[in-house]
């Protein structure tokens, strides 16, 4: 079971990067990632980081990460033992390093919040930027090594509703802050957004919320990340809901469904029926009775 996916795309490849769920208070101690060519059909990847072997200063609670390309290098971005960590490697599946030693964002660091869920957003220009917390919503920008930054920048972007998972894209020169509201373990766990011109903002948070909520055996749908199809205005959206059958907040798995834009530039809401595939049209397709798992074992 796998959940708090990062769907992310290098080359002609799709990857998620996810938590490895299945134990009741998330005691996960390694990542692992998974490959696609259609969105449908995916490869384990393997285990691509081990918090006991490859890090000194966290051996638990192996969280939510991200992933970003810069240098010539891929950056991971990890929750571990509630501090946010990084690690570089040559390969988007691996093996990653530990650059720091530390954490990169401490969990002492900021009051009255976890340093957890990071996300990772690199802007057209290259410039790279850092979205991570439990409670508040925090950001900054990266200095261009990926694996510093000035802390007297830091900005708190925490909007209306906002407990976890931020995350950002951009699209047509505006950008989406998003994020999940409610508890993972509760069923009306759910997906929000706000809309702005600058990656640090300020954001407007958009009437119509959440984009992304529990509908029929769909439990606990959130903590997503946005993906755009190389090459074509068409995204999806990766989240986990509560396994079905007999899930719960410790026991999700991961699905992938369309993301459509509005004509003004607003979100749709997600129909968590349909499934995201690479022959899919714009049209809604007639919804099956659950969402297409997309991370299963082989």
């Amino acid at each position: 079971m796998n959940a708090d996916p990062h769907l992310a795309v290098f080359g002609d490849t799709f990857y998620i990067y996810p938590t490895t769920d299945g134990t009741e208070g998330w005691r996960s101690t390694s990542f692992r990632a998974w490959s696609s060519r259609d969105l449908v059909n995916w490869k384990n990847e393997g285990v691509i980081l081990d918090l006991p072997r490859d890090l000194t200063w966290a051996s638990l609670h192996a969280w939510a990460p991200a992933i970003a390309r810069k240098n010539g290098k891929y950056y991971y971005y990890f929750s571990a033992a509630q501090n946010v960590g990084v690690a570089v490697a040559d390969s988007p599946v691996g093996p990653f390093k530990d650059p720091l030693g530390k954490p990169l964002v401490a969990r002492t660091a900021f009051p009255r919040m976890q340093a957890i869920d990071p996300m990772v957003f690199v802007d057209d220009d290259g410039s790279a930027y850092l979205y991570w917390g439990q409670g508040r919503a925090k950001a900054v920008k990266l200095n261009d090594d990926m694996i510093s930054f000035n802390l007297a920048d830091v900005r708190d972007l925490t909007p209306p509703g906002y407990n976890e998972g931020p995350f950002l894209h951009k699209r047509k020169g505006r950008y989406y802050l998003t994020w999940s509201e409610f508890d993972t373990r509760d069923p009306r766990y759910s997906v929000a957004y706000a809309t702005g011109d600058s990656p640090l903002g300020p954001f407007q948070k958009a009437a119509g919320n959440p984009i992304l909520r529990q509908s029929g055996p769909v439990k606990g749908a959130g903590h997503h990340s946005i993906a755009q199809i190389p090459g074509r205005d068409a995204w999806v959206i990766a989240y986990h809901r509560f396994r079905i059958p007999d899930g719960n907040g410790y026991n999700r798995e991961t699905c992938l469904s369309p993301l459509r834009h509005s004509e003004d530039g607003g979100i749709l809401p997600v129909d968590v029926f349909e499934k995201a595939s690479l022959k899919g049209s714009a049209a809604v397709a007639p919804p099956p009775a659950t969402p297409k798992r997309a991370v299963r074992e082989r």
